[in-house]
Formats: structure tokens, sequence, C-alpha cells
């Protein structure tokens, strides 16, 4: 299922996440391996200060705050007042852009989340794109831990915080909110506007929380 929804070569932590039998079991050690991966990167790494590694051709607006640990990899974007809030892997050629905010999270190559975006506990995958507003729910109403169904599973994850999974290539609308687990397919596209909880399918077309077609 995992390996239906990214091309785990389009990040950096593609060793990584491959070594877990529920991937969203990888945000519990994201911090210590983006600690561990810093001090492997080479000399195109510049260590702005302890525990923020960027790539000399990605470019940091001024007013942008990157907290560690935090990894800003070649040919990336971080706008104005973006505000990375730690334990981030930003991939090769991503937008963050206008006072998105990232936390726990996992960016493959080529993602885009570029105006007023919250990501928080997910994992975006290879050119992925989040709309205008559109944000990701990490935390249920009644504090209580969050369910996931994956692969058509229910799992009892354990975690209070659990944002989206979103494989490869898909585009989420503007203003959408995806609610604590929830999982988009590799390829599937998303209207604007909608609240969406649970698993939706790849290469398909959300019209509403309950009306999909398949993709032609």
């Amino acid at each position: 299922m995992t390996e239906n929804m990214f091309d785990f070569s389009r990040t950096l932590a593609g060793e990584y996440l491959k070594g877990f039998s529920h991937i969203w079991e990888s945000l519990d050690g994201l911090k210590e391996f983006l600690y561990a991966l810093g001090g492997t990167l080479d000399d195109d790494y510049i260590l702005q200060e302890e525990g923020v590694w960027v790539h000399k051709s990605a470019r940091v607006a001024k007013s942008a705050c990157l907290a560690p640990p935090c990894i800003v990899c070649a040919g990336a974007e971080v706008r104005t007042c973006a505000y990375v809030r730690g334990c981030v892997l930003i991939g090769m050629d991503c937008v963050v852009g206008n006072s998105t905010e990232l936390k726990n999270a996992v960016l493959f190559d080529g993602v885009q989340v570029s105006h007023f975006n919250y990501v928080g506990d997910s994992i975006l995958g290879f050119r992925s794109h989040l709309g205008a507003g559109a944000i990701t729910s990490n935390v249920k109403s009644d504090k209580s831990p969050v369910e996931i169904t994956f692969g058509g599973v229910r799992y009892k994850t354990g975690r209070k915080k659990l944002g989206a999974l979103i494989g490869d290539y898909v585009e989420i609308g503007c203003n959408c909110v995806l609610n604590p687990a929830t999982v988009i397919g590799r390829g599937t596209s998303v209207y604007p506007l909608l609240s969406l909880r649970g698993e939706y399918p790849a290469d398909s077309i959300v019209k509403s929380a309950g009306e999909m077609i398949k993709r032609e």
C-alpha cells in the first residue's frame, strides 16, 4: 500500500520511511532522524544554526523562521513569513509559501504548499500540492487518540496528533480541511472547500465528501 502511494526515491527520507510497517510511525522518530541525517550532508548544505541545514541553492526569505531540526534541500523556496516549527524535511524544489506553517512533517521533492497552509504531523508525496488555505488538521476535537484507515484496515495509532498522508501527484483544492488521519491516494484530485476524513483511493476525483469518480 505504501509503495503505491509514494516514490521513496524522491526524498532524502526514503530509506528511513521504508523501514516502518506503518508509515505514520516514522513521525515519532523524525526529530532524531533529521539530526542524524544533517550530520551526513555534504558541503553544499550550510549549517545556518544548530540543527538547521539549508542547501546553497535554496532560497529562504529573511522573514521566514526555521526552527531545528530542519533540512531545506536543493532548489527549494521558503517564502515570506513561513513558519517551520521544527522536525521538518523540505525536499528538492519545494515551495513553502507566504505564512505557511509546517511542523513534524516530511515534504517529498516538488511539494507545493504555497499560500496560508498548515501541515502538521503529515507526509506529503512527490509533487503533491495544497491549494491556498488548505490545511491538515492533526488533533481530534475530543483529544482522543487518532485511528486511521489504511489499505482498508482500521488501525489504532496511539497518537494524539496525526495529520494527513498525501500520495504523489495529489492536488488538494483551496480551503480544504483534511481531518486527522486523512489518506489520499496517488494522483487523486480534491475539489475546493471540502472537509474530508478517512481514506480516498488513487487516481480519483473527489467532488464532495461522499462523491468520487475514477479519473479517466
